[in-house]
């Protein structure tokens, strides 16, 4: 039975020192005496992992009943983070002292913040420990924190198309994202009436989606098909996903993500990536996927090699950075066996 809620943190302090009053959106599923399993949704995800029948969650296909992640067996909860705009605290929340929507003076935030706003609603929840963290992307990033940030609260990590920082590459298709709807006359420095008026936000998602799915994807998909008036298929396919957003994301919202993305770096104050990796104690296991343009198999590689305990696989696909998302049957199982095993004090085994 899935049980959707709210838990109420109350005031928490930022990185930036500011103190914000949260309340995180979750999902919640499997037996509540059952070791607890947390996920972190991506970029534009939300808390609804699993869904419902009618409608199924983004990551059904990995988790729901004898799925790989089998919630007969495990409890699964997923927050909507911190900065969303699916129920938790973000842009659209109200003031205390306006008493009107946050909009742009929603305070920045970054992943950490995100992580310690889930370690603080879990304990209102009544959950100290967990089986698991996983998440992919933006996800992936909230997953290497909990290992840095709360150490002996999780025993195994699973880090899935994301790095332990975000290359310049990345923040570089980000930064176009952000010039594309701040340049946009209808964002009113975060005061538009309605999101999908931003045409910027939709430019903004069609460069994300460039580097979601592989060159050869592409190709294979559309093949330089064209529509009526020179119009090709590949560009009525991005056209068609910002609009598709637009209609369903706050701009704002976007916005404080993309900028809590380009601060991700776990070795930040900390004496670099290698000394921050040396703190975790969590089994990692990480796992890329090829033709993934920001987030390369041989940089989450690299990142295994620093832990104490982990392993890496990298799966063949065409899809690229979306390869979490869809195709389980390449990589659930992976998953699923690492889950059934007790890797606590195991050492690392390089895949």
């Amino acid at each position: 039975m899935t049980n959707i809620q709210t838990v109420r943190i109350g005031s928490m302090k930022l990185e930036n020192g500011e103190f914000l009053n949260i309340e995180l959106a979750y999902e919640r599923c499997g037996p509540e005496d059952a070791p607890v399993i947390l996920v972190c949704h991506a970029l534009t995800g939300n808390q609804f992992t699993i869904g419902t029948e009618r409608e199924p969650g983004w990551w059904s296909g990995l988790i729901g009943y004898r799925k790989y992640i089998d919630i007969n067996q495990w409890q699964v909860i997923t927050f909507n983070v911190l900065g969303g705009c699916d129920g938790s605290t973000g842009p659209l929340s109200i003031q205390p002292d306006s008493q009107e929507p946050y909009r742009s003076e929603f305070p920045s935030i970054t992943i950490r913040d995100m992580v310690h706003a889930e370690r603080l609603a879990l304990n209102q929840l009544g959950i100290q420990k967990l089986k698991a963290v996983i998440g992919g992307s933006l996800g992936g990033m909230q997953v290497l924190e909990w290992g840095v940030m709360y150490p002996d609260d999780v025993e195994q990590l699973f880090v899935l198309a994301s790095t332990p920082f975000l290359s310049d590459y990345g923040i570089a298709f980000n930064r176009i994202g952000i010039a594309a709807i701040e340049g946009d006359p209808n964002f009113k420095n975060g005061y538009y009436q309605f999101s999908h008026e931003v045409k910027g936000f939709e430019v903004a998602r069609m460069v994300g989606m460039v580097t979601y799915r592989s060159p050869k994807l592409f190709s294979q998909r559309f093949n330089r098909k064209s529509q009526s008036d020179n119009f090709y298929s590949v560009e009525s396919y991005l056209h068609y996903q910002g609009e598709k957003l637009a209609k369903r994301f706050d701009v704002n919202s976007y916005l404080v993500l993309l900028k809590a993305m380009n601060s991700h770096d776990i070795g930040r104050g900390r004496g670099g990536i290698t000394k921050a990796a040396s703190t975790i104690k969590a089994h990692v296991t990480g796992i890329g996927f090829e033709h993934d343009l920001i987030y390369p198999c041989e940089d989450i590689e690299a990142f295994i090699e620093a832990v104490e305990k982990g392993d890496f696989y990298k799966v063949p696909t065409d899809f690229g950075h979306d390869g979490f998302l869809v195709e389980f049957e390449k990589w659930g199982y992976l998953i699923q066996h690492a889950l059934e095993k007790n890797l606590i004090g195991v050492s690392s085994t390089k895949k």
